[in-house]
């Protein structure tokens, strides 16, 4: 069960793709995705949404060997992917995965039970306002302990980067759900030792059925990794599982598997992967 638990990432700050280069990446993809794409004016844009996919088809082929054909990536009406595939026999009948992009990083965790969240941040340095003006926006979306570790943490860019970190756990907890919403944020609290150990509460209880990571990405990026029941999805991504209601042992089974360690992927090995398969579907 443990190959169903996956964490990539790919840095895409190197990757300078001619207009040809990026067309023929575009190709390898099913003509459904393409406006997912071809939607962004930037470039940049466009390379983390074209990477964003591609690791969406490798991952999945990768881990429950579907064929490219035959793979269908959707999206609920709050934008988290979902694999919609009726045939039996799936090796992990409720793998499911999150991706995220934020700067040089584009990201995809997947799990085989739980539900899987994951959220990049780059730590950017505001313009044209101040750290402090800049953070004070969110206030609303902490707890009132959260917020003092955040005002508290020492330089301006300790400052930042705490306030960085806690914004990345919550969005992974958001899209691990599926539930788009960031309301009531503020009742969520997480509290850490050093960025290990990370445990969240809500109200004052303890959120024993979830398990949160991060990891210092480097070059002022990190990633923060969520792991949930699936019956704590959202109703709209909770119609996309194939399983919601598991017995205990399963289910903690699920939620104690190892966090695997992150795997770093170069474009060039997602668009030689995907080319092979490309070529054997046409050949066959």
């Amino acid at each position: 069960m443990e190959e169903g638990v996956r964490r990539w990432v790919v840095d895409i700050s190197k990757w300078d793709p001619q207009s040809s280069d990026f067309s023929f990446g575009l190709s390898l993809l099913p003509s459904r995705d393409h406006s997912s794409v071809t939607r962004f004016v930037k470039m940049e844009d466009r390379k983390r949404a074209l990477v964003s996919r591609m690791l969406q088809y490798v991952l999945v082929h990768d881990v429950l060997q579907i064929p490219f054909p035959d793979i269908v990536i959707k999206r609920t009406l709050e934008g988290k992917p979902y694999l919609d595939y009726d045939k039996f026999g799936l090796r992990f009948p409720n793998f499911n995965f999150n991706v995220s992009h934020h700067g040089d990083y584009v990201a995809i965790a997947s799990e085989p039970v739980c539900l899987a969240g994951v959220d990049i941040v780059s730590y950017d340095v505001p313009q044209g306002e101040t750290i402090t003006e800049f953070i004070q926006f969110f206030s609303s979306y902490f707890s009132s302990l959260e917020w003092d570790n955040i005002v508290n943490a020492g330089t301006s860019d300790d400052v930042l980067l705490e306030f960085y970190r806690y914004w990345s756990l919550k969005e992974a907890y958001v899209k691990a759900i599926g539930s788009g919403l960031t309301e009531g944020l503020n009742k969520v609290e997480f509290s850490h030792t050093r960025w290990t150990n990370i445990s969240a509460k809500v109200d004052g209880k303890v959120m024993t059925e979830w398990r949160f990571w991060l990891f210092e990405l480097g070059d002022r990026h990190c990633v923060s990794i969520a792991r949930v029941h699936p019956k704590s999805a959202a109703m709209s991504y909770k119609t996309t599982l194939k399983k919601v209601d598991f017995t205990e042992d399963e289910y903690n089974l699920g939620l104690h598997l190892p966090n695997v360690d992150i795997v770093k992927l170069g474009v060039e090995q997602l668009i030689s992967i995907l080319q092979k398969a490309f070529d054997c579907k046409h050949r066959g």
